[in-house]
């Protein structure tokens, strides 16, 4: 015990902190080794003896040089193979830009009116605004251009709308007679045609029909009555129209500054170049529209004159509204016209209309609008169809009528902001270039006498 004792004041004394001789600072002690605790003595040995297995700690022997190397386990992110991190990174970015979407159209639906009138004002604007220009370049103040523009647009269309109704109504008395004659004459080529149609089962079709519509004569009574509700609409969405189309003639540049202002500053550059292009590319547009529907009805209209079908001034008008929804618009009214001329006139009639407006429709596509609208908003007639099929499901025929011209001008917008990206990153990267580039050591001063 007493050896144990003198042991453990060595090891307090080695413990506690030297001071230098020689600076007289204090020297940080080492650190402690680790205690061992006392051992204690066996039971058969005589007291005050320790054995040394039990007064020395037990050894770990290393282990041998045959065994396996541990190595580490890897980051969890390194696992992961790289296209799948990718794909990762892009699909909860897609998600993100279609749950920003969806958002988007569920505002859209709920102030459905509001947008549809507002972009017909754009349509009218884009239409009218080259008469403005045009009188503000002779002259006129501002103000009286709008509002002759104006005037003069909305009562030219007003007159359109007016001569299709009256000519309808003025005609339906006598186009239902044609009609019902056009009836009795279908009736009479089905029982004398090679498809062996008895005259049992026209009448059992008929009968079929009369029964669906006394039995969905509810049906037809509440869209009776929704129908006034739907004028309500329209009348509205009219109105809306014309004060869009107003005020977008007048301050139309002032609400795009107004516009610019609230975008950052950093996409303010691009927003501002790509904004002209896309009004250029909406009045070219509309424009072309326009002159390509104008030649379509004249051309068909005269066809049907000619052919003497009943209403061909309506049906040309028809023509040329419905020419605003590509490719569909001129299917439904070429199907509307022939029709027209199978139930009034005969089966060779309605054979000439279809080859009438096949024909109109070919020099259509082929000539007219590649040459009126040119390279600035021609889209692919895929890209036609799948955008009228949406925007006739999301708005209905307001929505295939916007449907195209949104298109075009995205199209537009994307290509502008694309080469601008890439002439800012053509200029960024110049002027790091310059900025890395070692600036020319001056030259040095001549040694006197040398």
């Amino acid at each position: 015990m007493i050896r144990l004792a003198e042991r453990l004041d060595e090891r307090k004394a080695a413990i506690a902190p030297a001071a230098d001789v020689e600076t007289g600072a204090v020297v940080a002690p080492e650190p402690a080794p680790v205690a061992v605790p006392a051992a204690r003595p066996a039971p058969d040995a005589p007291a005050g003896h320790v054995t040394t297995a039990q007064a020395e700690p037990e050894h770990v022997p290393p282990p041998p040089s045959y065994a396996p190397a541990v190595s580490a386990r890897p980051d969890p992110v390194a696992a992961v193979p790289w296209s799948m991190r990718v794909a990762t990174e892009v699909g909860w970015r897609l998600l993100v830009l279609a749950g920003t979407l969806w958002v988007l159209m569920r505002v859209i639906s709920a102030v459905q009116l509001v947008v549809l009138a507002f972009v017909a004002g754009l349509l009218i604007t884009a239409l009218l605004q080259p008469a403005v220009a045009w009188l503000k370049r002779r002259g006129v103040p501002r103000g009286l251009a709008t509002a002759l523009t104006f005037i003069s647009g909305f009562i030219i269309m007003g007159l359109v709308c007016w001569f299709v109704v009256w000519q309808v109504t003025d005609h339906l008395d006598d186009l239902t007679k044609q009609v019902q004659h056009g009836i009795n004459e279908l009736k009479r080529w089905l029982l004398n045609s090679p498809f062996h149609v008895t005259e049992a089962q026209i009448n059992n079709i008929a009968d079929k029909l009369s029964q669906a519509i006394g039995t969905n004569t509810k049906d037809l009574t509440s869209a009776g009555i929704e129908g006034v509700q739907v004028i309500i609409e329209v009348l509205t969405g009219i109105l809306l129209a014309m004060f869009s189309t107003l005020f977008l003639l007048y301050d139309g540049p002032r609400i795009w500054d107004w516009l610019l202002k609230l975008m950052p500053a950093a996409a303010r550059e691009g927003v501002a170049g790509a904004g002209p292009r896309a009004w250029a590319t909406l009045t070219a547009y509309v424009r072309g529209t326009v002159i390509v529907a104008l030649i379509d009805a004249v051309f068909i209209g005269v066809g049907l004159f000619f052919l003497k079908v009943p209403m061909a001034v309506p049906l040309a008008v028809f023509i040329f509204l419905f020419a605003f929804i590509p490719l569909v618009g001129a299917v439904v009214s070429g199907a509307l016209a022939v029709i027209v001329a199978l139930v009034t006139r005969d089966v060779f009639t309605a054979t000439m209309v279809l080859v009438v407006v096949l024909a109109v429709q070919q020099i259509e596509g082929h000539v007219l609008q590649p040459f009126i609208l040119g390279r600035a908003v021609r889209v692919h007639p895929l890209a036609v169809v799948l955008s009228v099929a949406a925007g006739s499901m999301v708005a209905g025929i307001g929505g295939a009528v916007v449907a195209v011209p949104l298109v075009a001008v995205t199209n537009a917008v994307v290509g502008y902001l694309r080469a601008h990206a890439k002439e800012q990153a053509k200029e960024n990267a110049a002027r790091s270039a310059l900025a890395v580039t070692p600036q020319e050591a001056p030259a040095s001063p001549p040694r006197p006498g040398g």
